[in-house]
Protein backbone atom coordinates (compact mmCIF):
# COMPACT_ATOMS: atom_id res chain seq x y z
CA UNK A 1 0.00 0.00 0.00
CA UNK A 2 1.57 3.60 -0.76
CA UNK A 3 -0.42 6.51 0.66
CA UNK A 4 -0.61 9.64 -0.58
CA UNK A 5 -2.63 12.47 -0.17
CA UNK A 6 -3.81 13.68 -3.72
CA UNK A 7 -4.00 17.69 -4.65
CA UNK A 8 -6.94 18.11 -4.91
CA UNK A 9 -7.97 16.96 -1.66
CA UNK A 10 -5.63 18.94 0.67
CA UNK A 11 -7.61 21.42 0.64
CA UNK A 12 -10.74 19.27 1.72
CA UNK A 13 -8.55 17.36 4.57
CA UNK A 14 -6.53 20.29 5.63
CA UNK A 15 -7.73 23.74 4.78
CA UNK A 16 -4.09 24.87 5.25
CA UNK A 17 -2.66 22.00 4.00
CA UNK A 18 0.14 20.95 6.39
CA UNK A 19 -0.02 23.80 8.51
CA UNK A 20 -2.04 21.54 11.59
CA UNK A 21 0.54 19.89 13.31
CA UNK A 22 -1.86 17.12 13.72
CA UNK A 23 -3.58 16.22 10.28
CA UNK A 24 -3.02 12.98 8.58
CA UNK A 25 -1.50 11.30 5.30
CA UNK A 26 -4.59 10.19 3.76
CA UNK A 27 -4.25 6.36 2.71
CA UNK A 28 -5.88 4.39 -0.09
CA UNK A 29 -7.29 1.56 1.61
CA UNK A 30 -10.67 0.79 1.61
CA UNK A 31 -11.00 3.72 -1.32
CA UNK A 32 -12.39 3.39 -4.75
CA UNK A 33 -9.26 2.79 -7.08
CA UNK A 34 -8.01 5.74 -8.69
CA UNK A 35 -8.45 5.94 -12.63
CA UNK A 36 -4.96 5.78 -14.02
CA UNK A 37 -3.74 8.02 -17.10
CA UNK A 38 -2.74 6.11 -20.38
CA UNK A 39 0.80 4.78 -19.24
CA UNK A 40 3.12 5.06 -22.05
CA UNK A 41 5.18 2.03 -22.67
CA UNK A 42 8.37 1.63 -20.88
CA UNK A 43 11.34 2.54 -22.52
CA UNK A 44 13.17 0.52 -24.75
CA UNK A 45 16.37 0.22 -22.42
CA UNK A 46 15.07 1.05 -18.59
CA UNK A 47 18.31 0.52 -17.84
CA UNK A 48 19.80 3.85 -19.28
CA UNK A 49 17.13 5.91 -17.58
CA UNK A 50 20.04 8.40 -15.84
CA UNK A 51 19.79 8.44 -12.01
CA UNK A 52 18.24 11.73 -10.16
CA UNK A 53 20.87 14.42 -9.51
CA UNK A 54 21.15 15.89 -5.78
CA UNK A 55 20.07 19.45 -5.97
CA UNK A 56 19.59 21.53 -3.33
CA UNK A 57 15.76 22.15 -2.77
CA UNK A 58 13.72 24.12 -0.12
CA UNK A 59 11.65 21.27 1.81
CA UNK A 60 8.12 21.03 0.17
CA UNK A 61 5.09 22.86 1.43
CA UNK A 62 3.64 19.39 1.46
CA UNK A 63 4.01 16.07 3.13
CA UNK A 64 5.94 17.55 5.59
CA UNK A 65 4.03 17.68 8.89
CA UNK A 66 5.49 17.50 12.01
CA UNK A 67 4.21 14.08 12.29
CA UNK A 68 1.07 12.09 10.60
CA UNK A 69 -0.85 9.10 11.67
CA UNK A 70 -1.73 6.07 8.86
CA UNK A 71 -3.40 3.06 9.83
CA UNK A 72 -3.38 4.45 13.71
CA UNK A 73 -0.06 3.87 13.53
CA UNK A 74 2.02 7.80 14.05
CA UNK A 75 4.80 8.82 12.00
CA UNK A 76 7.11 11.30 12.90
CA UNK A 77 8.97 13.03 9.76
CA UNK A 78 12.40 13.80 10.28
CA UNK A 79 13.92 17.31 10.92
CA UNK A 80 16.92 16.63 8.07
CA UNK A 81 18.18 13.80 5.72
CA UNK A 82 21.57 14.60 7.30
CA UNK A 83 23.38 10.74 8.43
CA UNK A 84 20.41 8.58 7.38
CA UNK A 85 21.78 5.54 6.58
CA UNK A 86 19.01 2.36 7.20
CA UNK A 87 18.49 -1.05 5.21
CA UNK A 88 15.70 -3.13 5.19
CA UNK A 89 13.06 -3.75 2.35
CA UNK A 90 12.24 -2.12 -1.19
CA UNK A 91 9.00 -2.36 -2.85
CA UNK A 92 8.05 -0.66 -6.26
CA UNK A 93 4.68 1.22 -7.50
CA UNK A 94 3.18 1.23 -11.14
CA UNK A 95 0.35 2.05 -13.18
CA UNK A 96 -2.50 2.61 -11.14
CA UNK A 97 -0.90 5.19 -9.38
CA UNK A 98 1.08 6.80 -12.46
CA UNK A 99 -0.12 10.34 -12.83
CA UNK A 100 -1.93 10.53 -9.63
CA UNK A 101 -0.77 13.27 -7.17
CA UNK A 102 2.60 12.20 -4.92
CA UNK A 103 2.73 14.21 -0.86
CA UNK A 104 4.59 16.73 -2.17
CA UNK A 105 1.73 17.64 -4.73
CA UNK A 106 3.97 16.48 -7.82
CA UNK A 107 2.43 13.84 -10.75
CA UNK A 108 4.00 10.54 -9.81
CA UNK A 109 5.93 9.33 -12.76
CA UNK A 110 6.67 5.51 -13.00
CA UNK A 111 8.97 6.05 -15.29
CA UNK A 112 11.19 8.72 -13.09
CA UNK A 113 13.92 7.69 -10.86
CA UNK A 114 11.80 8.45 -7.33
CA UNK A 115 10.40 6.76 -4.66
CA UNK A 116 8.55 6.76 -1.35
CA UNK A 117 9.83 7.08 2.05
CA UNK A 118 7.41 7.43 5.42
CA UNK A 119 9.99 9.43 7.65
CA UNK A 120 12.59 11.68 5.54
CA UNK A 121 11.49 15.21 4.29
CA UNK A 122 10.43 15.66 1.22
CA UNK A 123 12.45 15.87 -1.27
CA UNK A 124 15.45 13.60 -0.05
CA UNK A 125 17.68 12.42 -2.60
CA UNK A 126 19.77 8.95 -1.78
CA UNK A 127 21.56 6.18 -2.83
CA UNK A 128 19.22 2.88 -2.97
CA UNK A 129 21.93 -0.63 -3.05
CA UNK A 130 20.34 -3.44 -4.00
CA UNK A 131 22.12 -5.52 -1.28
CA UNK A 132 21.39 -9.12 -2.84
CA UNK A 133 23.09 -8.14 -6.51
CA UNK A 134 25.04 -5.27 -5.29
CA UNK A 135 23.50 -2.98 -8.10
CA UNK A 136 22.98 1.36 -6.68
CA UNK A 137 20.69 3.81 -7.73
CA UNK A 138 20.29 7.25 -6.63
CA UNK A 139 17.00 8.38 -6.94
CA UNK A 140 14.79 11.52 -5.58
CA UNK A 141 12.30 10.90 -2.70
CA UNK A 142 9.29 12.91 -3.41
CA UNK A 143 6.21 10.56 -1.76
CA UNK A 144 4.97 9.22 1.74
CA UNK A 145 4.92 5.39 2.39
CA UNK A 146 5.16 2.30 1.98
CA UNK A 147 3.15 1.48 5.31
CA UNK A 148 3.54 -2.47 4.47
CA UNK A 149 5.30 -4.48 7.78
CA UNK A 150 8.81 -4.48 7.46
CA UNK A 151 8.74 -2.04 4.38
CA UNK A 152 11.45 0.73 4.04
CA UNK A 153 10.84 2.19 0.43
CA UNK A 154 8.73 2.50 -2.55
CA UNK A 155 10.50 2.78 -5.53
CA UNK A 156 9.48 3.48 -9.09
CA UNK A 157 9.46 1.19 -11.65
CA UNK A 158 12.36 2.57 -13.50
CA UNK A 159 14.50 2.51 -10.00
CA UNK A 160 12.82 -1.01 -9.21
CA UNK A 161 14.38 -1.93 -12.95
CA UNK A 162 17.71 -0.92 -12.56
CA UNK A 163 18.08 -2.63 -9.15
CA UNK A 164 16.90 -5.86 -11.04
CA UNK A 165 13.61 -6.46 -8.55
CA UNK A 166 10.49 -6.10 -11.01
CA UNK A 167 9.73 -9.70 -10.97
CA UNK A 168 10.21 -10.19 -7.38
CA UNK A 169 8.44 -7.43 -5.74
CA UNK A 170 10.62 -7.06 -3.47
CA UNK A 171 14.46 -6.65 -2.52
CA UNK A 172 16.60 -6.21 0.74
CA UNK A 173 18.67 -2.73 -0.01
CA UNK A 174 20.67 -0.12 1.85
CA UNK A 175 19.20 3.35 1.39
CA UNK A 176 21.52 6.28 2.51
CA UNK A 177 20.30 10.30 2.48
CA UNK A 178 22.45 12.12 -0.06
CA UNK A 179 23.67 15.84 -0.29
CA UNK A 180 25.22 17.47 -2.91
CA UNK A 181 28.26 17.86 -0.59
CA UNK A 182 29.17 14.52 -1.58
CA UNK A 183 30.11 14.23 -4.95
CA UNK A 184 31.71 10.45 -3.74
CA UNK A 185 28.48 9.65 -3.73
CA UNK A 186 27.59 10.05 -7.16
CA UNK A 187 30.41 8.91 -9.11
CA UNK A 188 30.92 6.00 -7.04
CA UNK A 189 30.58 2.67 -8.82
CA UNK A 190 27.43 1.50 -9.47
CA UNK A 191 27.18 -2.21 -8.81
CA UNK A 192 28.98 -3.18 -5.14
CA UNK A 193 29.74 -6.59 -4.41
CA UNK A 194 26.65 -8.34 -2.36
CA UNK A 195 27.41 -8.68 1.63
CA UNK A 196 25.98 -11.33 3.92
CA UNK A 197 23.00 -9.87 5.43
CA UNK A 198 21.67 -10.68 8.67
CA UNK A 199 18.75 -9.48 11.35
CA UNK A 200 19.78 -7.78 14.26
CA UNK A 201 17.36 -8.13 17.70
CA UNK A 202 19.58 -5.39 19.59
CA UNK A 203 23.25 -4.53 20.75
CA UNK A 204 23.98 -4.40 24.18
CA UNK A 205 27.00 -2.60 26.06
CA UNK A 206 26.85 -5.21 28.53
CA UNK A 207 27.30 -8.46 26.95
CA UNK A 208 25.33 -10.56 29.55
CA UNK A 209 22.62 -8.15 28.08
CA UNK A 210 23.63 -9.72 25.44
CA UNK A 211 23.29 -13.72 26.33
CA UNK A 212 20.43 -13.23 28.19
CA UNK A 213 18.70 -12.79 24.67
CA UNK A 214 20.68 -15.08 22.96
CA UNK A 215 19.45 -17.88 25.07
CA UNK A 216 15.76 -16.49 25.05
CA UNK A 217 16.18 -16.34 21.25
CA UNK A 218 17.89 -20.09 21.42
CA UNK A 219 14.83 -21.18 23.60
CA UNK A 220 12.01 -19.68 21.37
CA UNK A 221 13.29 -21.83 18.49
CA UNK A 222 15.80 -19.29 16.40
CA UNK A 223 18.78 -21.40 16.48
CA UNK A 224 20.61 -19.08 13.52
CA UNK A 225 20.76 -16.53 16.42
CA UNK A 226 24.27 -15.89 17.54
CA UNK A 227 26.64 -12.76 19.67
CA UNK A 228 28.64 -10.40 17.04
CA UNK A 229 31.84 -9.68 19.27
CA UNK A 230 32.69 -5.83 18.97
CA UNK A 231 35.70 -5.43 16.60
CA UNK A 232 39.08 -4.37 18.33
CA UNK A 233 39.55 -0.65 18.48
CA UNK A 234 35.41 -0.22 17.99
CA UNK A 235 32.78 0.98 20.88
CA UNK A 236 32.03 -2.02 23.08
CA UNK A 237 28.93 -3.65 21.66
CA UNK A 238 27.42 -6.96 21.57
CA UNK A 239 25.63 -7.22 18.67
CA UNK A 240 22.75 -10.14 18.68
CA UNK A 241 22.24 -11.20 15.16
CA UNK A 242 20.50 -14.22 13.14
CA UNK A 243 21.32 -15.28 9.78
CA UNK A 244 22.45 -15.14 7.49
CA UNK A 245 19.69 -14.50 5.45
CA UNK A 246 19.05 -14.83 1.38
CA UNK A 247 15.48 -13.34 0.60
CA UNK A 248 12.55 -11.17 1.88
CA UNK A 249 10.54 -13.50 2.73
CA UNK A 250 12.58 -14.64 5.50
CA UNK A 251 13.66 -11.96 6.36
CA UNK A 252 9.57 -11.30 7.01
CA UNK A 253 9.38 -14.74 8.56
CA UNK A 254 12.40 -14.14 11.25
CA UNK A 255 10.97 -10.51 12.19
CA UNK A 256 7.82 -11.86 12.71
CA UNK A 257 9.23 -14.67 15.09
CA UNK A 258 11.31 -11.90 16.64
CA UNK A 259 8.05 -9.77 17.55
CA UNK A 260 6.47 -12.69 18.83
CA UNK A 261 9.42 -13.08 21.50
CA UNK A 262 9.43 -9.08 22.43
CA UNK A 263 11.86 -7.64 19.98
CA UNK A 264 9.59 -5.78 17.37
CA UNK A 265 12.58 -3.73 16.71
CA UNK A 266 14.64 -5.89 14.77
CA UNK A 267 16.39 -4.39 11.73
CA UNK A 268 18.50 -5.47 8.62
CA UNK A 269 22.19 -5.84 9.49
CA UNK A 270 25.27 -6.76 7.09
CA UNK A 271 28.75 -8.15 8.01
Amino acid sequence: MRPCLPARLVAAACICGWVLAGCSIAGRKGAPAPTPEIVPPPPANVDSTPDAIPRREPRSAHGNPPFYKVLGKRYVVLATADGYLERGVASWYGPTFHGESTSNGEKYNMYGMTAAHKTLPLPTYARVTNLKNGRSIVVRINDRGPFVSNRLIDLSYSAAAKLDMLKEGTTLVEVKALTVQEPDELTRSAELPPPSLYIQAGAFSDQRNAQRVLDRLHTGGLSSAFILAPPDGQPLLYRVRLGPISSVPEFDQLAAKLKALGYPDARLATD
